[in-house]
């Protein structure tokens, strides 16, 4: 039989992951289905457990189950352990297994596909919910000069900072105070992009050559594009790259096999 496996989310009409896994069981010709899974706010657990009774070997989880995906999964590998948040189930005999794909995607993403090194630089991250927590310690791993999380509610920042604190050089702060400050990497994290908002963020906040960085892939122009590009942003990038790369890591857990994302890349990016 065909192996089955899905992405949960709310909203999920926007996701490009069944089309991603698609090429890659083409390109490592591996038997297996990938759908995309609305999972009502409230239902989320329940939609997951019909899933698995349905016979689903394994599943993506996107926003905004990541937080309670860590709980329901019965074991963890260490990066999801560390993240607190989950993006990845695996479905055995053994029970539920949560792994976080986020962190390696996105660091493949920006210092291969983008060229772009971490090391040394002023990182700024907006978001403190499961997307955030997933990239907090790959990124303190490449030895960033500073990484300042922020976001509308503050207190969790100074959670998450310390939380990772051991990791590197990391603060918590609020959306006023990076007034004045100027970053070299700047990661939108939150899932605003997806309703057409961002963060209220100061002007002046990206140095000369930055990189501003959106997690949300999806519709272009959106608010928080323009302001970096109306800031003098020297590389946008939408992290569609991220999507792929975070899949890729996903498949190889399922399936034992590592598919190139770089083709799949290209033809997302040529459609």
């Amino acid at each position: 039989m065909t192996d089955r496996y899905c992405v949960f989310g709310n909203p999920i009409g926007h996701s490009k992951s069944p089309t991603i896994h698609a090429a890659f069981a083409r390109q490592t010709s591996e038997d297996m289905s990938y759908e995309a899974v609305l999972a009502p706010l409230d239902d989320f657990v329940a939609t997951v457990r019909r899933f698995i009774d349905a016979g689903g070997r394994g599943a993506n989880v996107t926003v905004p189950f990541k937080e309670e995906a860590y709980r329901l999964a019965s074991r963890h590998t260490p990066r999801a352990e560390l993240a607190g948040a989950v993006n990845t189930l695996a479905f055995s005999r053994d029970g539920i297994l949560g792994d976080n794909t986020d962190g390696v995607g996105m660091m493949h993403d920006i210092t291969i596909n983008l060229g772009i090194p971490i090391a040394g630089k002023r990182v700024l991250l907006l978001g403190a919910g499961g997307a955030a927590r997933g990239v907090v310690g790959p990124l303190l791993d490449a030895r960033p000069a500073s990484l300042v999380i922020a976001n509308r509610t503050e207190a969790k920042t100074h959670v998450l900072a310390k939380h990772f604190k051991a990791l590197g050089t990391v603060s918590g702060s609020d959306l006023p105070d990076l007034a004045g400050q100027q970053f070299d990497i700047v990661i939108n994290a939150t899932s605003a992009s997806l309703d057409g908002t961002m963060p209220d963020l100061p002007e002046g906040i990206f140095a000369p050559g930055s990189l501003a960085y959106k997690m949300m892939y999806g519709q272009r122009d959106t608010p928080f594009e323009i302001f970096a590009r109306n800031q003098g942003v020297g590389t946008f990038s939408d992290g569609l790259g991220m999507l792929v790369e975070q899949a890729a890591e996903a498949f190889y857990l399922w399936r034992g096999v590592r598919p190139e994302g770089l083709p799949v890349l290209a033809m997302l990016r040529g459609a």
